[in-house]
């Protein structure tokens, strides 16, 4: 079955999932305050309409209650966020995804339960200060404050070796849980197999571990 969702607020992040989303066929009810907005993306979601989302009778008439789930993407009205996010669970909407402006912000949100709280300015911004700070690292995803997962770019040092000469895990305290070779993917990759090159290698591990794993890469022969 396809999974019902609702965007609330279609600015750049809210209006991004909600084209994503339709390209995924998925149902999308596209909400927002601003007409022409509304307007823009009548022909994106499978429905559009402008709504105050802090109005309870008018979540309850959009039927907002039946919906797998609810992502609250509103720009810089925090106190609308805060608002919709308390009639969402309120209403007893399974999931709720909300962007948050600030760590004051996230707070709240937490508290007043909301599932999830994503933070697309500061996280983005990391992926591409870790792409740009080093040559190795192709990308970049936070899990934890601690933990993350990168794919690098296997260097000359690598070319041949395999995994149990490598010795990654025991080195750095990291793991090689897949690698892409052009076209192919090797997922739980076999110790004895050799990495290439420019192979690109996807590494889980903390955060700590993953920066020494890119210092050695770049500036020692392992």
């Amino acid at each position: 079955m396809k999974k019902e969702f609702a965007v609330v607020g279609l600015g750049r992040f809210g209006g991004s999932i909600c084209r994503e989303l339709a390209k995924q066929g998925m149902d999308v009810l596209a909400i927002d305050m601003d007409e022409d907005k509304v307007n823009e993306y009548a022909d994106i979601a499978t429905h559009a309409v402008m709504a105050d989302s802090t109005d309870e009778n008018v979540l309850k008439s959009l039927g907002i209650r039946n919906f797998d789930h609810v992502i609250v993407a509103i720009g810089d009205n925090i106190q609308a966020s805060i608002l919709t996010t308390l009639m969402l669970k309120e209403h007893g909407v399974k999931n709720i995804t909300v962007k948050a402006q600030n760590d004051y912000h996230e707070k709240v949100l937490n508290k007043i339960g909301a599932d999830k709280v994503v933070h697309p300015e500061r996280d983005m911004g990391k992926r591409i200060a870790h792409n740009i700070a080093s040559n190795s690292v192709l990308d970049y995803l936070e899990l934890s404050d601690e933990h993350s997962i990168v794919e690098l770019i296997a260097n000359e040092a690598m070319d041949g070796r395999t995994l149990i000469d490598l010795d990654i895990r025991a080195k750095y305290g990291c793991n090689i849980v897949a690698y892409k070779r052009g076209k192919n993917i090797a997922v739980s990759p076999q110790p004895d197999e050799a990495i290439h090159k420019g192979d690109i290698l996807i590494v889980i591990g903390m955060d700590k571990d993953i920066n020494r794993l890119e210092k050695n890469l770049l500036n020692e022969p392992i």
